[in-house]
């Protein structure tokens, strides 16, 4: 933090070099909002970075717009006000004094803090020229989807493996069951059979005792 606010005056001291030799328009007085962070999906390639301000008693015809970025350890001068990249950087005027900077072919490199500055160049006053608070630029690296896609590969290989295990155990079960079931059926059979064995044999031992007692 102690960093960027010292980059932040040397910004100050590069909008007054800017801006040296203004005229007299002591009441022009500006403020520059914008938001405090963005995220971007690693899939997308062009953002827009807002930032809005208002201005009182400042020449319209004078305007200038600004903006710069703070990385880890240097700031760059992106538009000032003509754009260092045409092909990367694109500033764009909206209605109701709002504006942003579009960023062609984004990557990761591109994370940064990136400030808007607003100027009246035809002002003395030292509220003529005012920055935004800077808005945190976070594109997310596809590594980090990678990784995602792994943690989901994992948990889908866990639950097929899950998925075959109560599968492979239910089959065995029906195995098991069936082959209860039918040795059941088996004994039974064969228990069935002994039994008409059984009644079969009776009558010829009645006929034998009955002629034994004639006897």
């Amino acid at each position: 933090m102690v960093y960027f606010a010292k980059l932040k005056n040397l910004l100050m001291l590069t909008f007054d070099w800017i801006l040296h030799g203004a005229g007299s328009a002591d009441t022009c007085h500006v403020t520059v909002t914008q938001p405090t962070f963005q995220g971007v999906d690693y899939s997308v390639h062009t953002v827009f970075l807002t930032c809005a301000f208002s201005a009182s008693g400042c020449s319209p015809s004078s305007l200038q717009i600004l903006w710069f970025r703070f990385l880890t350890s240097k700031h760059e001068d992106l538009c000032t006000p003509g754009c260092t990249d045409q092909q990367k950087y694109k500033v764009h005027f909206l209605p109701e004094n709002n504006i942003s900077l579009q960023i062609n072919d984004l990557t990761v490199d591109d994370n940064a803090v990136y400030i808007c500055g607003i100027a009246f160049s035809d002002s003395s006053s030292p509220h003529s020229k005012q920055t935004g608070d800077g808005t945190v630029l976070m594109k997310t690296g596809a590594e980090k989807q990678h990784s995602n896609g792994k943690v989901v590969s994992i948990f889908m290989i866990i639950t097929s493996a899950l998925l075959f295990l109560y599968c492979t155990t239910v089959f065995m079960f029906l195995v098991i069951y069936k082959k209860i079931s039918s040795g059941r059926k088996i004994f039974q059979a064969i228990a069935q059979e002994l039994q008409k064995q059984k009644y079969a044999a009776q009558p010829d031992n009645l006929e034998d005792d009955t002629i034994y007692q004639n006897r």
